[in-house]
């Protein structure tokens, strides 16, 4: 893949980076003690407030890691660029289940984990908003991001919320900022709204096998599956923030499946560009972007 040769390069990058990485426990729900990574500039002035964007991995919500070697990566590379990396771990309530995250997993069951991955990301950004100043965060310039099981938990928990949990009081100092989502999708896009659309961010594959990249069911079960559950992917959000008049930037790979979830290393730039007008400059800009599988 074309991906190789640059992830070597940025690995040379980030070892002569100058950053610092510490790890707190976010929360403790039953027996999962719930941890972030903050990965700061090394030269951060004592008054300074940096944007910061929030991570959650991808794994079908049984596997995956906060310090995995991806992760790791994306997080130097923000460091380079003035921003604060978090890179969280969240209940993989799939692990270990016989029944996966496929077909054979209910739908009550895929709602239900959703459900939690979101509440796991929205405790993370309110322990971030709570120690703000402590880890030099501008909580105005908030981006929530992920890859695949992570960028389906991301995107419920900024746009969804309402949807997924009942009461959201305890989440009302939120706002994000920005969205990153690698291979992601929504149970129902109407849930965007002028109140809650922000400058968001879509990779996919648009044969994705997994994540539809349109409006499909989840692993494309069949309606008499017990895992049949429709999901709206990139070109739906897509099309439901263009109606809105948001700023989008999708990339579509043509006749990609989910190896498009894995992170777009030689991307990050192009992403970089994009944020820091739409978030920080408050540009309005509509992006869309065509590649063919190699």
């Amino acid at each position: 893949m074309k991906y190789q040769f640059l992830i070597s390069f940025f690995v040379v990058s980030f070892f002569s980076s100058a950053q610092h990485v510490n790890t707190y426990t976010y929360a403790v729900k039953n027996t999962d003690s719930l941890k972030l990574d903050v990965y700061a500039p090394d030269d951060i002035q004592p008054n300074e407030k940096l944007p910061v964007l929030i991570w959650m991995h991808g794994g079908g919500f049984s596997g995956g890691s906060k310090n995995g070697q991806d992760e790791q990566q994306l997080m130097n590379y923000l460091t380079t660029k003035r921003f604060v990396g978090v890179s969280i771990s969240y209940r993989l309530l799939r692990k270990g289940a016989k029944t996966g995250f496929g077909c054979k997993c209910s739908k009550e069951q895929k709602l239900f984990t959703f459900a939690n991955a979101a509440e796991d990301f929205l405790d993370a950004t309110n322990y971030i908003i709570n120690n703000s100043n402590a880890f030099h965060i501008d909580t105005t310039k908030i981006i929530a991001g992920g890859s695949s099981a992570g960028a389906e938990a991301v995107l419920s928990a900024v746009y969804m919320k309402d949807y997924f949990i009942e009461d959201t009081s305890d989440y009302d100092l939120i706002k994000y900022a920005g969205v990153v989502s690698f291979a992601g999708a929504l149970v129902d896009e109407s849930y965007i709204t002028n109140d809650n659309a922000v400058p968001t961010i879509l990779f996919h594959g648009t044969d994705d096998n997994i994540v539809p990249y349109a409006k499909a069911p989840h692993h494309f079960c069949n309606n008499n599956d017990k895992g049949f559950l429709i999901l709206n992917g990139s070109e739906v959000v897509f099309k439901q923030l263009e109606k809105l008049k948001s700023s989008y930037y999708l990339f579509q790979v043509e006749g990609g499946q989910h190896e498009v979830a894995a992170i777009a290393f030689d991307e990050l730039d192009e992403i970089m560009t994009f944020i820091n007008s739409t978030v920080i400059d408050s540009k309005v800009i509509q992006t869309k972007r065509l590649e063919f599988k190699r």
